[in-house]
C-alpha cells in the first residue's frame, strides 16, 4: 500500500472543514425568499424643546442635546415661493440664495472665509412655505456663528454683480432641467393641478421670469417678509437653553418690526382639484418618456397626515407597490415611486416612472391601476410592517444629526404644530392599520381625481394612449410655456 504524504494527510483532514465553509459561503450568497422581520420597536425619547418670544415678535426655540459637541441654528422666515409675484417666479428662492453673498460689513468671500475659519457651514434657500438660513459649528464657536447668521439675514446688500452671477447659475440649472423629460413632467404637473395659483409655478423660476427679476424686486420681498414677527429662530445641540436665549437676544434683540402690516399671501392654491386631465408634451428628441400621475393631496396640518404618509410608503420605495409592479414584475423602468408633498395649503400627490417611449401608455395605465387597487386591496399587516419601518427608520436617522433635529423642530413650528410631535411620530406611524390605508386611498387618492402627464417622443406612445384617453391634449415642446396655467405660448398676431 502506497504511503500517504504528510501534505496529503493534512488535506484529507482539512477537507470536511473546507466543504463546510464552502457551503456556508454558498448559503450566504443565496438571497432569502422572505426578508427577516423588523426588530422589536424600542422606546425613544427625543429632547423636549423650550421656547421664548422676544419683544420684537421673534420666536426662539431651543432643543438641548449634549450627545456630541455640535450646534445648529436656523433662522426660518415663514414665507417662501408661495409669495412670488405671478410674473416673477423664483424671486423668493433667489432672494434667500443671495443672503450669503454680501452684507453691509462683509462681502461674499469674507462671509465664506469667516465660516470656514470656524470650521462650520452656512446655507440659505427657500422652499414653498418658508425661506431659511442655517449655520452649523462646534459648540465652542456658536457665538461667532450666530453673529454671522444674524448679519446675513438682517443686513444683506444684494449687490448687482452677485445678483447677475446667481441669475446665471439659476438659468443654467433650469435650462438643463428643461432638457430632461422628468423635470418637464414635474413642472407641467404642477401647472395642471395648481394653474396660476401660488403653487403652480416652478419654485426656482423659468428662463423668462428669472430674466425679469430686478434688484428692487429682491429688496422689496426682503423688506416685506424678513422681519422678526414673521420669523422663527431654532437653536439645537450641545448648548444650554439659557445660553441660547442670551445669544438670540444679543444678536436679534434689536431687530425692529416694520410699521407696515405683514402682507397676507394668496391662500387660494387649487386650480384643477377635479382632475381627469391628460397632457402630452411632445419632445421628439427624448430618449425616454416620463410618466406622471398628479393630483391634490393634503395639507400638513390635516388629521389624515399619518394615514397619508404610511399610504404613500406602501406605494413608494424599492419594495413599494409601484416599483414592484412596474420595475420588478415587468422591467419597464429603473424605478417607480410616489410622493405626498404636504405643505401649508393642500400640496400635490405624485406617482411617477420613466420608461422607454414605446411603453409610455402602458406605464400610465399601470400607475392608475395601482392607485385604484389600493382602495380595493389594502395592504396586509405583513406588507404594512416593513413599509412603516422605513418611515420610522428614516425619521429617527434624520434626528441623529443636529441639523436634522433643528430642521424637524422648525417644520413643526412653521406649520403651527405641537413641538412634542417628534415624540409622537413613531407611535402615530405604528398605529396606522390596513383599514386606515384603505380609507385614505378611497377618500384622498381616488384615481378619478388624478391627472396624467407624459413627456417624450409622442409618436411612439400616442396611438395607444389615445385609445385609453381620447380627450388628451398634445403640446409640442416648442409651444410649451411654464409661465402660465394654460401651458401654451400665445400665438403671434
Amino acid at each position: 500500500m502506497r504511503n500517504t504524504s504528510p501534505a496529503r494527510q493534512a488535506m484529507i483532514k482539512f477537507a470536511p472543514a473546507l466543504l463546510l465553509a464552502l457551503c456556508c459561503v454558498a448559503s450566504a450568497q443565496t438571497p432569502q425568499a422572505t426578508p427577516p422581520p423588523p426588530a422589536p420597536q424600542r422606546a425613544v425619547q427625543f429632547p423636549r424643546p423650550v421656547e421664548q418670544t422676544l419683544a420684537s415678535g421673534l420666536r426662539v426655540i431651543v432643543v438641548e442635546r449634549a450627545a456630541n459637541p455640535l450646534v445648529a441654528a436656523q433662522l426660518l422666515i415663514k414665507n417662501g415661493g408661495e409669495v412670488d409675484p405671478p410674473e416673477l417666479s423664483g424671486l423668493a428662492d433667489m432672494t434667500a440664495g443671495l443672503l450669503t453673498k454680501g452684507t453691509e460689513s462683509r462681502d461674499a468671500t469674507q462671509i465664506a472665509e469667516a465660516i470656514e475659519a470656524l470650521g462650520g457651514s452656512l446655507d440659505a434657500g427657500a422652499r414653498w412655505d418658508a425661506s431659511n438660513a442655517t449655520v452649523g459649528v462646534m459648540s465652542s464657536k456658536i457665538d461667532q456663528a450666530i453673529a454671522i447668521l444674524a448679519d446675513v439675514v438682517r443686513h444683506p446688500v444684494f449687490k448687482d454683480e452677485e445678483i447677475e452671477r446667481l441669475r446665471q447659475q439659476y438659468l443654467d440649472n433650469i435650462r438643463v432641467s428643461l432638457g430632461q423629460p422628468g423635470a418637464i413632467a414635474r413642472f407641467v404637473g404642477a401647472r395642471v393641478v395648481f394653474g396660476d395659483a401660488p403653487y403652480g409655478h416652478p419654485l426656482n423660476g423659468t428662463p423668462e421670469s428669472l430674466a425679469r427679476i430686478k434688484r428692487e424686486d429682491i429688496v422689496k420681498l426682503h423688506g416685506q417678509f424678513y422681519r422678526p414677527d414673521n420669523a422663527i429662530l431654532i437653536i439645537g445641540g450641545d448648548i444650554k437653553a439659557q445660553n441660547a436665549f442670551d445669544l438670540a437676544k444679543r444678536y436679534f434683540g434689536d431687530w425692529q418690526k416694520p410699521p407696515a402690516a405683514l402682507p397676507v399671501p394668496d391662500r387660494n392654491t387649487l386650480a384643477n382639484s377635479k382632475g381627469g386631465r391628460v397632457v402630452v408634451i411632445d419632445k421628439p428628441d427624448a430618449g425616454q418618456a416620463a410618466v406622471y400621475l398628479v393630483r391634490t393631496g393634503i395639507e400638513r396640518r390635516n388629521p389624515d397626515y399619518f394615514r397619508g404618509i404610511v399610504t404613500n410608503s406602501v406605494l413608494s420605495g424599492y419594495s413599494g407597490r409601484l416599483n414592484q409592479e412596474i420595475r420588478i414584475k415587468r422591467g419597464l423602468s429603473y424605478g417607480a415611486a410616489s410622493t405626498l408633498d404636504t405643505r401649508r395649503e393642500v400640496g400635490p400627490f405624485v406617482a411617477f416612472a420613466q420608461t422607454k417611449n414605446q411603453s409610455g401608455a402602458q406605464v400610465a395605465d399601470l400607475l392608475l391601476g395601482e392607485i385604484s387597487r389600493l382602495a380595493t386591496a389594502p395592504p396586509s399587516e405583513g406588507e404594512l410592517t416593513p413599509r412603516k419601518a422605513v418611515l420610522v427608520g428614516t425619521f429617527s436617522r434624520n434626528l441623529e444629526q443636529v441639523n436634522g433635529l433643528v430642521g424637524q423642530i422648525g417644520s413643526l413650528a412653521l406649520y403651527g404644530l405641537g413641538l412634542d410631535e417628534i415624540n409622537k411620530y413613531i407611535g402615530s406611524v405604528q398605529g396606522i392599520t390596513p383599514a386606515d390605508v384603505q380609507k385614505f386611498a378611497v377618500s384622498r387618492l381616488d384615481a378619478k381625481g388624478a391627472n396624467i402627464v407624459v413627456v417624450g417622443n409622442a409618436k411612439e406612445f400616442l396611438p395607444e394612449l389615445s385609445k385609453r384617453f381620447p380627450n388628451l391634449e398634445v403640446i409640442p415642446i416648442a409651444e410649451l410655456d411654464l409661465n402660465t396655467g394654460l401651458l401654451r405660448k400665445k400665438k403671434q398676431q
